[in-house]
């Protein structure tokens, strides 16, 4: 298929741009080498990617805060792996690892083709639920900000994907038209229903190949968004 009379693309950041996972192993292994973790860093990573995506629903769904979400998620894995472990070491990697997240600039393949292939054509955008200050440092580390025109983010908006509140926010401040409009993201929650229920055409970038049930146009390479666009 292809989206026709589009004006306005808004993507998703992590998982769908920049390439989150090898991102945070990286992060993760400075960390630890720097203050001496002795955890196997492939069990760790095998136990932190389901449970901060678990951590990440609930922060989506306003269960927990940043705060807890960032202790959380570090305090359940090192328990997992298992690795005895101060609480105040945890509070100090979850610091670092804000801090030296976005130092890591890892696109997925194709993502500056594409990139480079859409800006004549379009009007590009960011819709991210991530920490402002974080998600900012990934787009300029990744030197990719000055792509697009408008970068929304949850704190921003004040609220999460897949709110249709944020949605509104970023059509507004981009001046866009929900008709002319489509996302792209990874997530079927969080872009392809959140886009849906408000009537924002959606195109699910499925990387990792999931089996979910869906009815959205789908891409597996980020290459694919030009036969679609």
């Amino acid at each position: 298929m292809r989206f026709t009379n589009k004006t306005d693309i808004f993507f998703d950041l992590d998982h769908t741009l920049w390439d989150f996972e090898r991102n945070s192993a990286l992060t993760f292994e400075m960390i630890f080498r720097k203050h001496a973790i002795a955890v196997d860093l492939q069990a760790f990573l095998q136990h932190y990617v389901p449970v901060n995506m678990k951590y990440w629903a609930l922060y989506r769904e306003d269960k927990i805060d940043q705060v807890t979400l960032r202790y959380k998620r570090l305090k359940e894995v090192f328990d997992l792996v298992p690795h005895e472990i101060k609480d105040s070491d945890i509070h100090l990697i979850s610091e670092e690892y804000i801090k030296y997240l976005p130092t890591f600039n890892h696109l997925f393949d194709g993502a500056i083709d594409v990139l480079d292939y859409l800006k004549p054509k379009y009007n590009l955008h960011i819709i991210t639920n991530g920490f402002q200050d974080v998600q900012n440092g990934k787009l300029k580390n990744a030197k990719i900000e000055h792509y697009f025109a408008t970068i929304t983010n949850s704190e921003m908006a004040g609220v999460k994907k897949p709110n249709p509140k944020i949605f509104e926010f970023a059509l507004q401040l981009a001046k866009a038209d929900k008709a002319t409009s489509v996302m792209v993201g990874d997530s079927l929650e969080a872009d392809m229903e959140g886009a849906k229920n408000i009537g924002l055409d959606a195109l699910f970038f499925n990387e990792t190949k999931t089996v979910e049930p869906h009815d959205f146009p789908q891409i597996y390479h980020l290459s694919e968004i030009k036969n679609i666009l």
